[in-house]
């Protein structure tokens, strides 16, 4: 199975799981909430999930005369992706890391921290700002903000049932809502199914930026040596916003909670040394 279609039907069934809470919760009428809460969350995401993301980390925009190692490795790039040149953005942080973020193409911007330049080597740095743009080119940023929202959004719905059991208002004589027995079970086993859903995208989407972005640059190894440096380094540094927002942690090429107990918790990435492996597969 390929990783888009892989991609499409795990969309489809975090949505199917968002409709089957509202339909718990509150029958065919809750349904219908959930569906336009879906719908609301979502166009949100597509127009700012990228400020979001950019305020949360405080990445400032940096010119070509401030970074021109990373401008002129991303020209080289996109001019060989035939994509337009995304905004550069830099975040204040030991903790080496990049993501990419924006609604499409047009719209994108990859981020790096001053940790990062700090310890790859200029071909490194090209492995990894590759796989960023591969994430630009397929779409992966709208698919995960996609996946996150509907995740919120059954998080909810959750919660919403959590109230609805300690009030005793269920909807059994309003249309076939679900009873305290249906409520408590999805208050439990909803969010943790959106949760494993979600990272199953996640993890699906790197090892595809990986493949892509090595493709791109022309050396696999170049991407392999990055994520080892970046694994042992991270092992050791955090970044203080992304533990205050793990929902975020997805974005980034490796997970930015590496050093920390919640990684266990939100295992947005495949493992290193399995990506590694792919890599190095590549360029033998």
């Amino acid at each position: 199975m390929s990783t888009t279609l892989r991609t499409a039907l795990l969309l489809a069934g975090l949505t199917a799981l968002l409709l089957v809470a509202g339909q718990i919760l509150g029958g065919p009428q809750g349904m219908r909430i959930a569906l336009i809460f879906a719908v609301i969350l979502n166009l949100g995401s597509y127009w700012f999930s990228d400020r979001i993301v950019l305020s949360i980390y405080r990445a400032k925009p940096v010119t070509k005369a401030e970074l021109p190692v990373v401008y002129r490795i991303m020209e080289n790039l996109t001019a060989r992706a035939n994509l337009p040149m995304p905004k550069i953005y830099l975040i204040q942080s030991d903790a080496p890391n990049a993501f990419a973020t924006g609604r499409n193409p047009a719209h994108a911007a990859v981020a790096v921290t001053t940790g990062i330049l700090n310890i790859l080597d200029e071909e490194e740095l090209t492995g990894v700002l590759a796989h960023e743009l591969s994430h630009v080119k397929h779409y992966d940023i709208l698919t995960s903000s996609i996946a996150a929202t509907i995740a919120g959004a059954i998080s909810a719905l959750a919660n919403m049932a959590q109230w609805a059991l300690i009030f005793g208002r269920n909807r059994q004589n309003n249309g076939g809502g679900g009873s305290a027995i249906a409520n408590l079970l999805m208050l439990i086993l909803a969010p943790l199914a959106a949760m494993l859903i979600q990272l199953a995208i996640s993890r699906s989407r790197e090892y595809a930026a990986d493949e892509a972005g090595a493709k791109l640059c022309g050396h696999p190894l170049w991407l392999a040596r990055a994520l080892s440096k970046l694994e042992a380094s991270n092992a050791r540094k955090t970044m203080p916003a992304a533990q205050m927002h793990p929902e975020s942690a997805h974005l980034f090429i490796v997970n930015p909670l590496q050093g920390a107990q919640l990684a266990k918790l939100f295992a947005t990435h495949p493992p290193i040394q399995e990506r590694i492996r792919r890599l190095e597969a590549m360029g033998s």
